[in-house]
């Protein structure tokens, strides 16, 4: 089940931010890059964000950053990460941490496009290796 979206444009509408200080946070950390979803769009691609997600964290910096620099945010948001248990793929482009709270599917695709669900194996082996 796929979770509602939000557009970057809606996103942008409806905060009044720029495209400017999205990014900004993207790069200082705060918004993870896995949220940043591209889709194909009848005008092109676009981007869309969890709408749950984006808007709190959204509504969170806005909050918060009259009172801590970006830096001292993204140090909170960043330390929370480091304390939860993450899937962790690294590819040639770099290291990929997805947090298991948040993972609805684990999928392997062969050149068919042909999916197999290795959701559970890797969750039930989490949880084995837990209760060690």
């Amino acid at each position: 089940m796929e979770s509602e979206l939000i557009s970057k444009k809606e996103l942008l509408e409806k905060y009044a931010i720029s495209y400017g200080a999205l990014y900004r946070w993207k790069r200082k950390g705060l918004i993870p890059e896995d949220w940043f979803i591209k889709k194909a769009t009848v005008t092109g691609q676009e981007t869309f964000f969890p709408k749950t997600l984006i808007c709190e964290r959204v509504e969170l910096i806005m909050s918060q950053k009259e009172d801590f620099s970006l830096d001292d945010l993204s140090k909170q948001f960043n330390e929370k990460t480091e304390e939860k248990n993450c899937l962790v793929i690294n590819t040639v482009f770099g290291e990929k941490r997805f947090n298991f709270a948040d993972i609805q599917g684990i999928m392997i695709e062969n050149g068919n496009r042909n999916k197999t669900d290795i959701t559970q194996e890797i969750l039930n082996d989490k949880i084995s290796k837990e209760r060690k």
